[in-house]
Formats: structure tokens, C-alpha cells, sequence
């Protein structure tokens, strides 16, 4: 190989290496600042640095650059491809930055004869492979649980919807602005559901609204929702966990403060609070635990929840007042005859 050619390949390889340390280090500030998970965060710095550090002597790749009379640089100037509008499409932009990079720098090891170094960058790609999906995943989980805690947390009841079906209300609540939808139907047949969630499923993620399932497992990873959401009296939450996988949405009534600190020893990611006040909209229900236990949660519980029972525009001020500010609410959306106007009416109190 003459001396131009490798000087061709040292520059290769070095923009490469830059191009690839700038995505991960961008991927680790997301990490840091957004998901706020160590193993992600810990895992983006060590292959970061594994690359820069295997890379054998860096002066050559160095003495290579010229950057401003790079095509690269110039192009990119005059270019918009690179627009990004959101924290996902950053995410999914710098992973690919960094998998490309090290597809280059790994073919041209191989055609230096550094058949070593080839399959241990090609080690790194994959690395970054599996870490994108862990990532991912782990950052859409974080989004979900963030519209968990917008002001209401609205559930299906069709028995009480005024004759109106179970997507005919959910798309007026998307419309009104409602950002986190429980399906919870517990006398339809199986298949009745799993058509309805699939519908609510594509309604909702073409909305950018966290869609959680009440109960029901084996349906929620059907449709692939957000979470599903379990009672004192269904499966442990650890059986649970087991099933749907960390990346998964776990919320769990409790109706003491026993059961609340038990629910963050679990590893659930919210709770529901209740039920505050009597409820008909749930069979089986135990007595209102009232006020107190709101202002309990607030105080001592980290994660975030959800007051529920009872809940009206009525009552909800003192709900309010008592440290909560996510509130479910069930009879009073569904059943009202305009469902955006009593939102916009609810917001008022609550804001």
C-alpha cells in the first residue's frame, strides 16, 4: 500500500473514531439528563471509551486531519438532513452515527491486514446494537411514566359512557388532551377486547398518550401497551415483573400505607391512592380510606401515584389540597355529556 493510501485510511479511521465518540458521548448526556439510569449511562462511557483506547497510535490518525478542507465538514455547513425534532429522534441519530462509524473503521482494519482490530470494532458495533435496544426502550418507559403524572388519568367504563363506545371516548379524550388512558372492561368477551385495545393501541401511540391495561396481562402484551395496571388481589407484582420485563409499566392500587411502601420495596413504578372517597364503579371495592392516606402517600412515598376513587369535580379541590396531583377519574369524564368542556372544567380547579 503506497503512502497516500495510508494516509487515506488514517484520516478514514480518525474521522470515523470522532464521529463515533460524539455520538455516544451525546447518547450519554441523554442518558444522564433524561433516563437518569446508571447502567445505560455507565455502559455508553465504557464502550466510549474502549474505542478511543484501542485505537494504537493515535498520533498517526491525528497527524492525518484536515479539517477545514474537509468535503465532510463543507458539506455538512450547507446541509439541513441533519434536522432532529425531538429527544427520540437525537437518540436514534447518534446511535446510527456511531454503528456506521464503526462499520467503516472495522472494514478498514480488515483491508490494512488488522484482522484484530476489525473484530474487535466489530464487537463494539454489536455492543452498541444491544445497548440502543436498552436504551430505547428504557427512554420510552421514562416518557410514559412522565404523562402518568399529568393531571388526569382517565379509564373506560362503556356501561357508563351514555351509549357512546369505548373509541368513540377515548378519541374525544386524546382530543381534550388527556395524556395517560387506562382500558379497564371486565364483562366483555376476550377477543371484544383485544380488538379494542389494538384500536386504542394505535390511537394512542399516534398521540403520544401512555396506554395502560387494567389487569389483564396476557392482553396488554398483546397489543404491546405501556403498562398494565394490577389490584391488591391479582398476580404479585414480582410474578408480574417476570412476565412483562423491566421496560414494562407496573402500577398497583393500595389502600394503606403498609401496601404503598410494600409497592415501592417491589419495584412498582406508580401506585394508585384509595379509594378516597366511596366508588361505584368498581366491584368489590373496600371502604374509602380517605384524605389522610393522600397526604401520607404525598409525604413518604417517592414514586409517583395516582389518587383514585371517587373522584368528582365536586371533591377533587380537596383532593388537591391534600398533596395529590394526578387524579383518576372514571363516572364523571366518561358519563359527562361533553367530555372535553368537563376537562377544560376540571383543569380550572386543579390548576
Amino acid at each position: 500500500m503506497n503512502k497516500e493510501s495510508m494516509l487515506d485510511n488514517y484520516r478514514i479511521i480518525d474521522a470515523n473514531i470522532n464521529r463515533i465518540s460524539e455520538g455516544l458521548r451525546v447518547l450519554e448526556d441523554i442518558a444522564r439528563f433524561s433516563t437518569n439510569s446508571n447502567d445505560i449511562i455507565k455502559s455508553l462511557k465504557q464502550l466510549r471509551h474502549n474505542i478511543r483506547k484501542n485505537l494504537p497510535d493515535s498520533t498517526k490518525f491525528i497527524s492525518s486531519r484536515n479539517t477545514l478542507t474537509d468535503d465532510g465538514f463543507i458539506n455538512s455547513q450547507s446541509s439541513e438532513l441533519d434536522k432532529k425534532f425531538t429527544h427520540s429522534d437525537l437518540i436514534n441519530a447518534n446511535f446510527k452515527r456511531a454503528q456506521e462509524g464503526l462499520r467503516v473503521v472495522e472494514e478498514i482494519f480488515n483491508t490494512k491486514g488488522d484482522y484484530k482490530l476489525s473484530k474487535l470494532y466489530e464487537k463494539y458495533r454489536f455492543e452498541s446494537y444491544e445497548l440502543e435496544k436498552k436504551f430505547v426502550l428504557f427512554f420510552n418507559k421514562s416518557k410514559s411514566l412522565t404523562n402518568i403524572q399529568s393531571d388526569i388519568y382517565c379509564l373506560t367504563d362503556e356501561n357508563l359512557s351514555k351509549g357512546r363506545n369505548n373509541i368513540q371516548v377515548v378519541k374525544e379524550m386524546i382530543d381534550a388532551g388527556i395524556k395517560v388512558i387506562q382500558y379497564r372492561e371486565k364483562e366483555k368477551y376476550s377477543i371484544d377486547k383485544y380488538n379494542e385495545c389494538s384500536e386504542i393501541r394505535r390511537l394512542t401511540s399516534d398521540n403520544d398518550v401512555t396506554f395502560i391495561v387494567n389487569d389483564d396481562v396476557a392482553l396488554a402484551l398483546s397489543v404491546s401497551s405501556d403498562g398494565i395496571h394490577i389490584g391488591q388481589k391479582d398476580l404479585p407484582v414480582e410474578e408480574v415483573r417476570k412476565i412483562v420485563g423491566d421496560n414494562y409499566i407496573i402500577g398497583l392500587s393500595t389502600h394503606s400505607p403498609d401496601q404503598a411502601d410494600s409497592a415501592v420495596e417491589n419495584n412498582v413504578d406508580y401506585i394508585g391512592a384509595g379509594p378516597v372517597f366511596h366508588t361505584n364503579t368498581k366491584k368489590d371495592v373496600c371502604d374509602p380510606v380517605g384524605l389522610k392516606y393522600i397526604n401520607y402517600v404525598n409525604e413518604n412515598i417517592d414514586i409517583p401515584f395516582v389518587a383514585i376513587g371517587g373522584i368528582k369535580e365536586s371533591n377533587i379541590k380537596e383532593v388537591y389540597e391534600n398533596g395529590a396531583s394526578t387524579f383518576a377519574l372514571v363516572s364523571e369524564i366518561v358519563g359527562a355529556e361533553n367530555i372535553s368542556q368537563k376537562i377544560k372544567d376540571i383543569r380550572k380547579i386543579i390548576t
